[in-house]
């Protein structure tokens, strides 16, 4: 039976083999490049709303904090 197997599955040319290696390695290169492009659009999101937390976060310790005059322990 072994010796009929060549004739039940033919070797693989080799030029379909290195297209598929070119296009194996494009896939992949393209694969990084969408990657990277997505971390960076998350990266400069994560910059500037972090940035626009610490000007609200500096707008709010200037305001009077109403909630305080309730907290405040009666004096006896």
């Amino acid at each position: 039976m072994s010796e009929n197997l060549p004739y039940i599955l033919p070797s693989p040319q080799p030029q379909v083999e290195e297209t598929f290696a070119a296009y194996q390695t494009t896939h992949h290169f393209y694969y990084e490049v969408q990657k990277r492009s997505e971390f960076q659009r998350y990266c400069e999101w994560y910059y500037i709303t972090a940035e626009e937390h610490r000007q609200e976060l500096k707008r709010m310790r200037c305001e009077v904090n109403i909630f305080s005059w309730f907290r405040r322990s009666p004096k006896i």
